[in-house]
């Protein structure tokens, strides 16, 4: 028998449907009817801080997408610059936000755009991982496809919970409605023959040769900074960071650490990177690199030159830099 205490299931679902009604209620009179967040809370009843808090999470549940698509005239010519410096087939630049924090958000953001717009049925998408990528699940939009994959370019960061690659992986496909194949493994093992016996005897090689057949990879890179996630979160030591910046090593893609002019430094750590092999990430139709920020300078350098990047989304001071690097080189 239920106490009175107890609610009963359809009461719950009641509550949370009626949440949800007033949610779209409070998002259609904001951006489709254009009122004010003070006119919403008086026509309500209701506070200014509750419109506030609704408006956020019908974003968040992607029940609201922004979509903005005119140009800066500024940028447009800034990608047409980094085209013809970069041999690049497309380039997105977003205009610099107010805020320096802020950069990876509107970088992901206008990735999420972008690749909405590319996706096609009959097509498969590898996916890297980190702060910029997750950003662009705000804009990624559902779409009506059908045999669509979405496979997971590297294996799971435990302690980097929410840019944990496999999460986003399964994020992605899900907001998309593809197929999702992850590699079930930890990113950074202890050993080279650990990585090799993971591949061969626990079905990592079946989602590999997936990756081996992309029609595209949506890459990120991450500098060699100790606030870098892989650091800060202890999954690699601070010996490690030095000893690979001792090497040459300016960035990462993949946990796979690489120099200025896009090669693979020689370190132990890159031995025990379980990720698809760069050579199969370079066989992909679109290899889409979405970073930027002053501090990714060389980075986005040597990465865009390891996996023969040929779709750039950055940030405006970041697209000025790497044009400057260009032409002094």
């Amino acid at each position: 028998m239920r106490t009175k205490k107890e609610k009963a299931p359809e009461a719950n679902e009641r509550t949370v449907g009626r949440i949800a009604r007033n949610r779209m209620r409070i998002a259609w009179m904001y951006y489709v009817e254009g009122l004010t967040q003070s006119e919403i809370a008086d026509s309500l009843g209701i506070g200014r801080v509750t419109v506030i808090r609704n408006i956020n999470e019908a974003i968040k549940q992607h029940e609201v997408r922004i979509w903005i698509t005119g140009h800066v005239a500024e940028c447009i010519e800034l990608e047409k610059e980094l085209k013809d410096a970069f041999d690049l087939d497309e380039a997105v630049v977003v205009p610099e936000p107010s805020l320096s924090s802020h950069t990876s958000k509107v970088i992901g953001a206008a990735a999420g755009m972008y690749v909405t717009d590319q996706l096609r049925d009959n097509s498969s998408v590898g996916v890297g991982w980190g702060q910029t990528l997750h950003e662009s699940l705000q804009t990624l939009a559902q779409k009506q496809l059908s045999n669509v994959e979405v496979v997971s370019l590297l294996g799971g960061i435990v302690q980097a919970r929410r840019f944990n690659p496999a999460e986003f992986a399964w994020q992605f496909a899900n907001i998309i409605d593809a197929d999702c194949y992850l590699l079930t493994a930890p990113a950074i093992v202890d050993s080279a023959r650990t990585k090799q016996a993971l591949i061969e005897k626990c079905g990592l090689s079946d989602v590999i040769d997936k990756a081996a057949k992309l029609d595209m990879a949506l890459l990120s890179v991450g500098n060699m900074l100790s606030s870098a996630t892989s650091f800060r979160m202890g999954y690699l030591t601070e010996e490690d960071r030095k000893s690979l910046v001792e090497k040459g090593a300016v960035g990462d893609l993949l946990c796979n650490y690489f120099d200025l002019d896009g090669k693979i430094v020689k370190h132990p750590v890159n031995e025990r990177v379980v990720s698809v092999p760069v050579d199969s990430i370079k066989a992909a139709k679109k290899r889409v690199m979405v970073s930027g920020g002053m501090d990714k300078i060389d980075a986005l350098l040597g990465g865009m030159k390891l996996v023969n990047c040929n779709v750039l989304v950055t940030n405006e001071a970041a697209a000025q830099e790497l044009l400057k690097r260009a032409a002094q080189k």
